[in-house]
């Protein structure tokens, strides 16, 4: 039996979260203890949401739990390899965080629900519709998937309001990166 994996949260600037994430190929032994992992640091940093580029995997995986409730796996959404299909419904202002952007938060619009097709960790095909708040989960985290951060869909204010703690993320993966 493998060790099972651990991981921490890729901080911004750090690349990899730049980068569109690859599709899954195999749905394995693997792949589970993976999401497995991630479930278990997304509910140990009190997050509702994570995507595999956090953990520095270039993978279309994420995982959710509308209320991060570790206590409550019925919520579990694992969705491998996700596809938005649709978004309707007016957009919607709401303050989000992140956990690659940790003490930073800022209004993000996005519309109310979408449709979403993707598989799950056996590699079976699922389609959900979401409404509120765990649609905003899922376009946050797809925003991951392709290289999107919660400072590009900033407004300028919020980013104004954010500028000391950003350049203060910065100058910290500066100094770690020179220490390698």
């Amino acid at each position: 039996m493998s060790e099972p994996l651990e991981f921490t949260v890729t901080l911004y600037p750090e690349p990899v979260l730049r980068r569109i994430a690859e599709e899954v190929t195999t749905f394995d032994d693997d792949l589970g203890r993976t999401v497995a992992a991630m479930y278990h640091l997304m509910f140990d940093s009190q997050g509702v949401g994570l995507a595999a580029p956090q953990v520095s995997l270039r993978r279309r995986i994420l995982v959710m739990n509308e209320e991060g409730d570790k206590e409550k796996p019925e919520l579990n959404i694992t969705l491998i390899n996700p596809r938005i299909v649709e978004r309707t419904g007016d957009k919607a202002l709401m303050e989000e965080g992140c956990l690659s952007f940790p003490s930073i938060f800022a209004e993000i619009a996005r519309p109310e629900n979408c449709v979403v097709e993707a598989m799950d960790v056996e590699g079976q095909p699922l389609r959900l519709e979401l409404t509120g708040f765990i649609s905003r989960v899922l376009q946050h985290e797809y925003d991951h998937l392709e290289g999107v951060l919660l400072v590009d869909r900033m407004s300028p204010a919020d980013r104004v309001r954010n500028k000391v703690a950003l350049e203060e993320m910065i100058e910290d993966y500066k100094e770690q990166r020179a220490q390698v």
